[in-house]
């Protein structure tokens, strides 16, 4: 196990639940807890990285966030995995579309993460590797999407290194978009990837759910507010699938 507290997580250890919520931004996190979670208690505050723990449906469940992109969520997920004995994390963020079908607040279920980061030669693997989602934690959250009426696809998503990548300012910067749309992958996210590789390599459980917050191809989007909170049935579905791998 890895020391605790840790370098950028200052809960003492029994903090966190089996399940851990993992937003992006911290007040999401905090939206979550105050909404969601029963008597939530504030476990970690390091970096303005809110973490809570509370009770939902009964059910010991935390949710902290991550900041944005890989490296970020790879500390974290580390630390939770390593030092605090967390079981499953799941990553409840926003993404952008790239397919026609895909609209704005439809979720998109993460079955396998596409990237080009290049976080997963920490390993020495020979040729390439494909992250995946935990089946346990995909089949329960498709579930529970059905029981809460979600829109929702399963498939690919593509974790990029970059925000502002450069098909924003030269149109041959689009053919990897295209690329990307003409293989089936759903929709731009940031983290995923890194979860499901330090998930596979410690023998823990990662999923990646995320709400459709704009539309890389035609433009729509969705403001900050209306992404810190808003994004309430992805929160649900999320949190019935903690409630769900209680006991697994």
């Amino acid at each position: 196990m890895f020391p605790t507290p840790t370098p950028h997580i200052s809960a003492k250890p029994g903090d966190f639940g089996k399940t851990v919520l993992m937003p992006g931004d911290p007040l999401r996190s905090r939206f979550i807890a105050e909404n969601f979670l029963e008597n939530p208690v504030l476990v970690n505050n390091v970096r303005g990285v809110q973490g809570y723990t509370g009770t939902y449906k009964g059910v010991k469940v935390s949710v902290m966030a991550s900041g944005m992109g890989m490296p970020a969520i790879g500390i974290y997920s580390h630390e939770l995995f390593n030092g605090y004995g967390v079981e499953n994390i799941i990553r409840v963020g926003s993404a952008g579309a790239i397919q026609e079908h895909i609209h704005l607040y439809d979720l998109v279920i993460a079955q396998g993460a596409c990237t080009d980061s290049n976080f997963a030669a920490q390993f020495h693997l020979p040729g390439t590797f494909a992250p995946i989602a935990s089946w346990e934690l995909l089949k329960q959250a498709v579930k529970a999407a059905e029981e809460n009426g979600a829109v929702y696809h399963v498939g690919n998503v593509n974790s990029s290194d970059v925000f502002y990548g450069d098909h924003a300012l030269v149109p041959e910067g689009l053919d990897s978009l295209y690329g990307l749309k003409k293989m089936g992958v759903m929709a731009l996210e940031m983290e995923a990837a890194a979860l499901y590789m330090n998930a596979a390599r410690y023998g823990k459980r990662a999923l990646c759910i995320c709400t459709i917050s704009d539309h890389i191809l035609t433009g729509e989007e969705t403001t900050s507010q209306q992404r810190q909170n808003s994004f309430t049935t992805m929160m649900k579905v999320a949190l019935d699938t903690a409630v769900a791998m209680e006991n697994k």
